[in-house]
C-alpha cells in the first residue's frame, strides 16, 4: 500500500505496516497468565486495571475516567456498577466480581484514593486521569508479558474478551448486547465477528 499525497508532499498512512481489522479477545489461560505475571510483578494498580476492564468490558475512553465513587458503595468494591457511556450517553451496567472487587480495594488502599478521585490517575499533571494513550500502552505491555505479539492486540481485546466468552458459553447474543452497551444487536454481531466464526464451527462439526 503506497503513501498518500497531499499538495504533493508524500504522507505515510497511519496503518503503514501495522495490523489492521478486529483485535482478538484474550483465551482463559492468556487471562489467567497475565494476572499471575501481574501478581508476581506487585502490580498493584496494572492488576486492578485489568481484572476492571475486563468485568467492566468498557471502552478505553469509559475505563480510564471511573471515579472511585462509580464502582464502590462506602469502602467496598460493590457487585455492579453502572456509568455513563461517553460514546453512546446512554449508560451500561455491569458486574464486579469477588477477585476484580478485592484487587481493587487493594489498590484504591494503596494508592490513598478518595471518593471523588479518578481511579486511574494520570502520570503527568496535564490529565488528571490515565490517558487512553496510556492504557493502550499498558494492554500492550501486558500482552508482551505472556509472549504474544501485541501488534494483534489492542484496547478492544480487553472490552471483547469477557463478552466473546460468555456468548460462545450462552449464545445469548441479547445479553451480551446489553454487556456491552451497545444500541443495536447488528453492531454486536459485527464487533464480536461471531458471523463468520459460528459458520466455520457449524462448518466443522458438518461431515459430508
Amino acid at each position: 500500500m503506497e503513501a498518500t499525497i497531499t499538495s504533493g508532499v508524500p504522507r505515510e498512512l497511519w496503518n503503514k505496516d501495522k495490523l489492521t481489522g478486529q483485535k482478538p479477545p484474550l483465551k482463559l489461560r492468556e487471562i489467567w497468565a497475565i494476572r499471575i505475571r501481574l501478581q508476581l510483578g506487585a502490580r498493584t494498580r496494572d492488576l486492578a486495571m485489568f481484572n476492571l476492564a475486563i468485568d467492566s468490558k468498557l471502552r478505553a475512553c469509559d475505563l480510564t475516567k471511573l471515579r472511585v465513587r462509580d464502582v464502590c458503595l462506602g469502602s467496598r468494591v460493590a457487585p455492579r456498577a453502572t456509568v455513563m457511556q461517553q460514546k453512546t450517553q446512554r449508560p451500561v451496567q455491569f458486574e464486579i466480581i469477588e477477585q476484580t472487587r478485592e484487587s481493587v480495594e487493594v489498590w484504591i488502599k494503596a494508592a490513598g484514593l478518595s471518593p471523588s478521585d479518578f481511579l486511574f490517575r494520570g502520570r503527568i499533571h496535564a490529565s488528571p486521569h490515565l490517558s487512553t494513550r496510556q492504557y493502550a500502552r499498558l494492554v500492550h505491555r501486558w500482552i508482551r508479558s505472556i509472549g504474544l505479539d501485541d501488534t494483534a492486540y489492542g484496547t478492544h481485546t480487553m472490552r471483547r474478551t469477557k463478552a466473546s466468552l460468555i456468548y460462545r458459553r450462552t449464545k445469548n447474543l441479547r445479553a451480551v448486547q446489553l454487556l456491552l452497551g451497545h444500541t443495536k444487536l447488528e453492531s454486536t454481531v459485527r464487533y464480536l465477528g461471531i458471523e463468520v466464526d459460528d459458520a466455520l464451527e457449524m462448518a466443522e462439526q458438518t461431515e459430508v
